[in-house]
This record gives C-alpha cells, structure tokens and sequence, in this order.
C-alpha cells in the first residue's frame, strides 16, 4: 500500500507542489470546478506529473449546481439524487471522464448523493439509470467508476453496483465519512463491500451529535477509526492499493497533520 494525498486541481502552474512537499509520489487529483475540464489544463497536468513524478491514482470530480454538506439539504442538492439536476451533473460526470482519460488517471471518482435506503422509492430507479450511464460512459474508455462512502450506508452501496452491473464499478472508501455521515463502521463496511474497494482515503472523524449536522473531521488518530485494525483488516482481503491522506482544513495545521499522519501510517503498516 503506497501512502498518497489528495491534491486539487487548479488552473494554473505548480500543480503538484502540494504532493511533492511531503515527499509523496501519489495523489488524488480533486476537481471541484468542472470548467477545469479542458485540453490546456489536462496537457498541463500531464506535464507537471511527469516534472514532479507524481502518480494520479484516480481523478475525483464534482457536479455544477447546489450542494449541502448536512442532512438537511443534503439529500435534495448532492450528487445524482436530485432529479433536477441529474441530466446536466450526468454530463459534467462525463466531461471529467474525458479529463481523467487524457491524463492517464485510471478511474473517476464521486460522491453520487443519498441513494435510497428503501430500493422501492420512486427515484431510486432513475437514481440508478444515471449511475450506469456514466458508469458505462466511463466503462467504454476503459476506466473505473468508483463510488466515495458518505452518505449512503455500505449494503446500499453493494446493491447499487449489483443493480448497475458495469464491469468498472468500485469503491474509494472513506472511513471518515462512514462515521461523519453516521452510516457505519469502516471495518465492518469491509465485509459488505471489501471486494470493490479500490481505493481508500485516510481521515478521521466523530459520529454525528445533532440530527441536522454532520459529525466532525479530526486528525487522523484522533477519531473514532481505528487505524491499526482498520489497515489490519484491508490487509487481510487483500487490499493493496492506495491510501490517499485527505484533512479538510488548511494552511500549515494542515500541512503539519499530514506530516503527522505520514508518520502514523509509517509504524501502523510497519
């Protein structure tokens, strides 16, 4: 398991200093802003991986429109859920498939929103539909699609890919968000859907307190994932792939968490 971080993508120069800085040689590329999605950006991505030999494990991309990081509106504005906006986030989903293929990422990655607990509410089949459609998208480039763990529970996962049923499907397991979205233990996530993880984000965090609000992302070590068992227990279904740092503050607390989790994940994997 090669120990990465995320890395957004910006418009502009010194793309992967942020990666580089840590000593780090993989990365997550994050792309909030779909209107990066474009030929000189993605040429100069290529570029400045190959300078700072820097390796893109996946390419992560988000949507164009609202979106509510709680429970509240959470639900009718993340991902692929809110029917209003399913067609034109189906499209951007693609445009980042275009980006990630041109840069050599291997899979896109998403969060796809609240998929119905309940497989017979009304919107879950379109909910599904759109789903496949990128996933297919993406399939026919001959890359993965993979879902990012938050808020849907893990066998609301499994019964997604197994209805969807592209070949390409997978799982970038966030553990943070299992708890932060109190959805679940990540450890025993893995035995509903260890076999699709594909990749796997390292943060911390606490279990929500308040009905409305997510629970609190903290430093890795910190929280209520247990790392050792956590990394003990990929290790025994066979996960080698990559753990990508994510720590969703900024600035030099930042920095200084990642180097502290670096450390950490060093002696855990030793």
């Amino acid at each position: 398991m090669e120990i990465g971080v995320v890395n957004i993508l910006k418009n502009g120069g010194n793309c992967f200093e942020h990666v580089s800085q840590f000593g780090l040689n993989v990365c997550q590329l994050i792309g909030w802003n779909p209107e990066l999605c474009t030929t000189e950006i993605a040429d100069t991505v290529i570029r400045e991986s190959r300078d700072h030999n820097v390796r893109i494990c996946a390419m992560w991309g988000w949507v164009a429109g609202p979106g509510q990081w709680n429970f509240t509106e959470g639900p009718v504005t993340l991902g692929l859920v809110p029917e209003a906006y399913r067609k034109e986030r189906v499209a951007t989903l693609k445009r980042w498939a275009d980006f990630a293929e041109r840069i050599g990422a291997p899979a896109l990655v998403t969060h796809c929103g609240f998929i119905p607990e309940n497989m017979t509410d009304p919107n879950y089949e379109g909910v599904v539909e759109a789903i496949r459609e990128v996933a297919a998208y993406c399939e026919g480039k001959g890359l993965g699609f993979w879902f990012e763990t938050g808020q849907e529970t893990p066998v609301v996962l499994l019964r997604t890919i197994e209805r969807v049923g592209t070949s390409n499907l997978g799982i970038n397991l966030d553990p943070a968000n299992l708890i932060l979205y109190g959805k679940g233990n990540p450890i025993d996530a893995l035995d509903v859907v260890g076999s699709y993880v594909r990749c796997v984000h390292v943060k911390d965090g606490l279990y929500p307190t308040n009905g409305d609000l997510l629970g609190k992302e903290v430093l890795v070590g910190t929280g209520k994932v247990n790392f050792p068992a956590f990394l003990a227990k990929l290790r025994s279904i066979g996960y080698d792939g990559d753990l990508i740092i994510e720590r969703e503050i900024s600035g030099e607390e930042q920095a200084r968490d990642i180097r502290e989790t670096i450390d950490n994940l060093t002696t855990w994997l030793a």
